[in-house]
C-alpha cells in the first residue's frame, strides 16, 4: 500500500479532470492500493484565495469537502508535530501552504504528489508527479 498526499493543486486537477494532472499522478491516485491524503491546509488555502478572489469554483467549500470525503480522501490535520518539523525546514520555498504540506508529507511519511520539482531540493520529502 503506498500512502500519498496530495498537494493543492494537484487535488484541484483530479477533482476537475484537468488535462494539466500527469498520466502517472492520475494512476496513483485512482489506484485501489494507495491511501490518499488531503491535508485541511488544502482547504485553508482555497478558502483563503476564495475569499480574496484569487479564484473561484462550481461548487462550495462544503461540497468541495464532501467530495474529497465521497472520492476515498482521508483528512490530514494539522498537528503540534507538524509545526516543529517546519521550524526546521529548510528555506528552498517562500510559500506557507506549500511548506506545511511538505512538512506534513515528511512527518507523516507520505508520498506527495506535486508538479512543483524544486521540492526535491528538501531533504526527507518523498516526491512524484
Amino acid at each position: 500500500m503506498r500512502n500519498y498526499l496530495l498537494d493543492t493543486h494537484t487535488l484541484l486537477w483530479f477533482l476537475n479532470g484537468d488535462i494539466q494532472l500527469s498520466k502517472l499522478a492520475k494512476e496513483n491516485i485512482e489506484s485501489s492500493r494507495s491511501k490518499k491524503h488531503i491535508s485541511i491546509i488544502s482547504l485553508w488555502e482555497i478558502a483563503i484565495k476564495l475569499s480574496l478572489n484569487k479564484m473561484s469554483m462550481q461548487v462550495s467549500l462544503t461540497d468541495l469537502k464532501n467530495e474529497i470525503i465521497n472520492n476515498g480522501f482521508k483528512l490530514l490535520p494539522i498537528e503540534f508535530n507538524h509545526l516543529t518539523t517546519l521550524l526546521a525546514l529548510e528555506n528552498h520555498h517562500k510559500d506557507p501552504f506549500d511548506r506545511l504540506i511538505i512538512v506534513q508529507a515528511i512527518t507523516e511519511e507520505l508520498t506527495l504528489i506535486s508538479k512543483y520539482q524544486n521540492f526535491v531540493l528538501y531533504k526527507n520529502l518523498n516526491l512524484t508527479w
